[in-house]
Parts: structure tokens; C-alpha cells; sequence
């Protein structure tokens, strides 16, 4: 098949939705490297233009048609740009986004990134318009092997795809498809090759990152500690876990391996054991609050976050105050909240009792309104501790300061001499913010006097 023609050519893509997106964003850059193209920020100079979206929610869905509206104009004035949809709306869409978008080119979903190099040059060979969005069961020999360009000191693995729990509100098994592990080998051989490239700290991703090993041959837990014996890696994470597959052997884990950092993403999604049934969710509140009390038994410096959707059908204010109960209880450090939103095929979305939307608005404030006020509480009790951090920059909001976050996933802004990214340094902190925290570098000699 006829390759694209051999002189440089640019991308610009623009990321919608989850760090899965932003780790597909990743390996597209990683296979039209291959083909000659190079990044750009303006899609203006751009000869292929990409969406990669996220349809967890409506109004994530509806960003993406805005987008394509503001690229309709660069299509008229070049014919010849390609303009493309990849991610979840264009699993969930397919050919009906070539309808709704006269002026795309190219549509694919998530299991069809490593077949990109080929979609294009059919586009250059035969012209026309290209539809990709089948779902595999399994994973293609080739469809991780592309090495993403490296930026930065940290970097995200892919370590699985899919998801088998069909919550009644999600539309993930739908656009990812049936849960499926990569093979542990290959994980680890991508992350010594990312060590090999000066990365410093891994975030593991997956849908249901703890349930991995179907068709892996390991389990999660064995998986982590090669991780963590890996050399160069010096912090591992993960996301996202469910609290029905978080067992005792992983919590432990947190004990036993110094890499592994303190900090759990733990969705938790509504404090009512009626809506939980009616979300499909397969725990309780009091088993959810169970492991978060071993998990702080354990670890008291264990940072939480977690995911809450308000005005699920049939919430009633009894409902909601169960979960602002929990908030309560648990005091997350931080909380991803948003309004029940509709997606297509889901079976929340055939419910009658839906939530009016006013009312879901007046809660999603209230609660957010309390994790903010935890959130700043927590972050102005770090104030005096010395805490590892790992550089990974320049700050964004004071040039010449630098930044890095905590093991507990805070940023920290801060001024020193003599660091570079990548090194991890002991840093006081000296103020705690609402989203960051502000500190002071003193060599490892003088911190005697600080601790």
C-alpha cells in the first residue's frame, strides 16, 4: 500500500476526556511519527487535524462538535487538510459523524490507534473517507508497540483496555469495549525502555486498573512489584481502581513496596446503598468505607480522591445527604464531581425518574462547595512538613520557580538552585492552596532542623 509522501508534514491535535485519552493522544503521536508528521500547536500550519474525544458525559460529547465547527473554515480554504475524530465519540458515532460533519475525513476508534499510518495513506492513495471503529476482543500483536514520544519525567501505561462491569450509567464497555489485559513482559519491557528515556514515574491506566490479568498470565499485584524493582523507576501510581476489586494483598502492597506511592483514586460515586444497586456498582457504602478505613488504619498519610455523579435517577435528598455523609467521613483529598448526565444505550438512560436538572445543579455546588473547603483544610494542614518531591519542571504560574508534586499527588511550587527535573528533592512547605502548595528547598544536610 502506498505510504504518505516522504517530506514533513504536521498534526494538531486537540484531547478531550480522561488520562486513557490523554495515553491515546500519546501513542498517535508515537504512529504518525513513523509516517513523518511532526507536532504543532496551530492548526492553522496543520495538514491532518485531530479530535480525540470523550463521551462519558453530554456536554463532553457536544465540545467536540463545537471544536469541529471552528476547523470547518480551514477545510474550505485547504481541501487537502484531513481532518479527523478519534476516541469515544467516534466508537459510539461512527459513520453517523460522517453525516453530521460534511467536511471530516477520517473517523477511529480506540482498539484502531496502531492502524492510523495505514487509514492515512488510503486517504492519500485513494482519496475519499475512512471509517474505522471495530472492536477487538483481544490485542493485536502490534497495537502497543509504538513508543511515544517522551516529554517530561513522568509517563502513563496503557496496561489494559476495556471494562466488563456495564455500571448502568456508563457507556465505557460500549466505546472501549469487553476487559482485556496486555501481557505482563510487554508491559515491563515498556516501561525499562521508558526508564532508558529518563522517565522517572509511571502512572499504570485502565478502566478497572486493579482487575488486570485476563489473558495476562500475572495478576495486578505481581505486575507492581516488577514494576517497582524496575531500575530508573523510582514512583509508580495507578488509576482507576474499583472498590470491589480492591483486595487485602494490594492494600498491603502499599506497606511492602516504597515505590508504590500513597495515593489511591478511589470512585465512590454515591454514599446511598440504593443508588449504588440502581448504578450497578456491586458494594455497599459500609464495604467502600471499610477498606478506606484500613487503607488510613494502615497508611495515615494515604491521600484519597475520588469520583461522585449527583442527581442519579431517583436521587432523593435522603440519597444525596448519604453522600455528602461520606465526604464527611472520608474527607477526600480531592473529588471529581459532575451532574448525571444521559448516554445513549446505557440502561440509566432509560430510567423515568431522572433528576430535574435545577436540582442537580443545587447539590453539585453544595458538594462541591464542601470538598473544596476539605480540600484547602488538608492541603493548609501539610504547612511545616518536609515532603519528597519530584521535579518536573518549571512552574506555570511564577517563571523561574520551579514545580513538582508530593507522593500524596500534590503540586508543589517552589525556588531553588541547583535541580533539575527528574531529581527528587525534600522540600518544607510553607503554604497549602486551594489546587497547590508553596515551599522552600533546603538541602538534605539542613533538614535536621526542619523535621
Amino acid at each position: 500500500m502506498e505510504r504518505p509522501p516522504e517530506k514533513e508534514r504536521f498534526v494538531f491535535i486537540e484531547t478531550f476526556g480522561c488520562q486513557m485519552n490523554e495515553n491515546d493522544t500519546s501513542r498517535i503521536y508515537g504512529v504518525l511519527e513513523k509516517v513523518n508528521f511532526r507536532p504543532t500547536y496551530d492548526p492553522g500550519a496543520a495538514d491532518l487535524i485531530l479530535v480525540n474525544t470523550c463521551s462519558i458525559r453530554d456536554k463532553a460529547e457536544q465540545k467536540v462538535y463545537s471544536t469541529l465547527g471552528r476547523f470547518k473554515g480551514l477545510k474550505k480554504k485547504r481541501p487537502e487538510l484531513i481532518i479527523g475524530v478519534a476516541g469515544c465519540v467516534a466508537q459510539q458515532e461512527g459513520e453517523r459523524l460522517l453525516k453530521r460533519v460534511p467536511h471530516l475525513d477520517i473517523v477511529f476508534g480506540p482498539h484502531n490507534i496502531h492502524r492510523l499510518g495505514d487509514m492515512l495513506a488510503e486517504l492519500y492513495e485513494k482519496g475519499g473517507r475512512v471509517v474505522s471503529t471495530e472492536l477487538r476482543p483481544d490485542i493485536d500483536d502490534n497495537e502497543y508497540d509504538v513508543h511515544a514520544p517522551v516529554d517530561g519525567v513522568k509517563a502513563f501505561v496503557s496496561i489494559m483496555r476495556g471494562c466488563d462491569n456495564f455500571c448502568s450509567y456508563c457507556i465505557v464497555p460500549y466505546t472501549r469495549g469487553r476487559e482485556v489485559s496486555r501481557p505482563h513482559d510487554e508491559i515491563i519491557g515498556e516501561i525499562r525502555s521508558l526508564a532508558e528515556r529518563g522517565i522517572k514515574e509511571v502512572t499504570l491506566l485502565g478502566q478497572n486498573v486493579n482487575s488486570y490479568g485476563k489473558g495476562a498470565g500475572s495478576t495486578f499485584t505481581a505486575l507492581l512489584r516488577d514494576i517497582c524493582s524496575t531500575d530508573g523507576i523510582e514512583r509508580v501510581r495507578f488509576v482507576t481502581s474499583h472498590p470491589k476489586d480492591i483486595s487485602e494483598e494490594l492494600i498491603y502492597l502499599f506497606g511492602e513496596e516504597p515505590k508504590l506511592q500513597r495515593a489511591l483514586h478511589l470512585p465512590v460515586q454515591s454514599g446511598s446503598d440504593r443508588i449504588l444497586e440502581r448504578m450497578k456498582r456491586s458494594y455497599t457504602v459500609e464495604g467502600y468505607l471499610s477498606k478506606v478505613r484500613l487503607l488510613r488504619s494502615l497508611y495515615p498519610d494515604m491521600a484519597l480522591t475520588t469520583d461522585v455523579i449527583v442527581g442519579f435517577p431517583g436521587e432523593t435528598d435522603e440519597d444525596f445527604q448519604g453522600t455528602m455523609q461520606v465526604l464527611k467521613e472520608v474527607r477526600f483529598d480531592g473529588a471529581f464531581s459532575f451532574k448525571y448526565s444521559p448516554r445513549p444505550g446505557t440502561l440509566a438512560a432509560t430510567f423515568e425518574d431522572q433528576v430535574p436538572e435545577e436540582v442537580k445543579s443545587v447539590r453539585l455546588e453544595e458538594l462541591q462547595a464542601l470538598q473544596r473547603k476539605i480540600t484547602l483544610e488538608k492541603n493548609e494542614a501539610l504547612a511545616g512538613r518536609t515532603l519528597e518531591v519530584l521535579v518536573e519542571g518549571g512552574s506555570k504560574n511564577n517563571p523561574g520557580e520551579f514545580s513538582g508534586r508530593t507522593p500524596c499527588n500534590r503540586v508543589v511550587n517552589f525556588s531553588a538552585d541547583g535541580v533539575a527535573p527528574g531529581d527528587i528533592i525534600d522540600v518544607f512547605i510553607t503554604e497549602g492552596y486551594q489546587n497547590s502548595l508553596r515551599g522552600v528547598y533546603k538541602e538534605r544536610s539542613l533538614l535536621c532542623s526542619w523535621k
